[in-house]
């Protein structure tokens, strides 16, 4: 395995089958502030990821993962199961992003690059090679190796998310690691 794509193997997340997180859905809507804790503790990982992988700045991913969880919790009642609650979560993620972004673009305020990557469990040469890595790929490649390699997502539980094919998801992904391998 790359050495760039072991740096980015920092944890693993098996989140729970998506009945357990609509029901998780469901006692938020009712005014159960536990149902969001559960929530929270089983898929923040993969919204920080999945935010990252578009912001490219830890502090920014931070921020829209916390606005995520209050747009989820406040929207709760109007959420309408259709399977894919992790679905739902990452387009209101992907929604604040989007915003985040253009507010960016409109203030003149570039982004802090991959360089302010931090997690304690990360030594400065993995943040190197990390930054390195994010650089050579495309966006869409790019969501698709973090939410894969950082937070441990299957590839299927990827494509639901971002709403992609299977194959389409696999191909972009077998696509950015040959990059990596050729690069690094």
């Amino acid at each position: 395995m790359v050495k760039g794509v072991k740096a980015m193997a920092l944890w693993s997340n098996s989140f729970p089958a998506s009945g357990t997180l609509d029901g998780y859905i469901s006692r938020m809507a009712s005014g159960d502030t536990q149902g969001l804790e559960l929530l929270y503790q089983a898929v923040s990982p993969g919204v920080y990821a999945f935010a990252l992988s578009v912001l490219k700045n830890s502090h920014d991913a931070e921020d829209v993962l916390q606005d995520t969880f209050l747009r989820v919790y406040n929207g709760a009642a109007a959420y309408r199961s259709q399977g894919k609650p992790m679905a739902w979560i990452l387009t209101i993620a992907k929604n604040l992003c989007y915003k985040r972004l253009q507010e960016q673009q409109r203030t003149g305020t570039a982004p802090q690059e991959w360089q302010n990557y931090t997690q304690s469990n990360i030594s400065a040469d993995d943040k190197a090679v990390i930054w390195a890595c994010m650089e050579q790929l495309s966006d869409d490649e790019r969501q698709i190796v973090v939410l894969h390699a950082v937070a441990g997502f299957k590839h299927r539980e990827i494509a639901q998310m971002l709403d992609e094919k299977l194959s389409t998801v696999l191909s972009k992904y077998h696509r950015a690691i040959k990059k990596l391998k050729e690069n690094f």
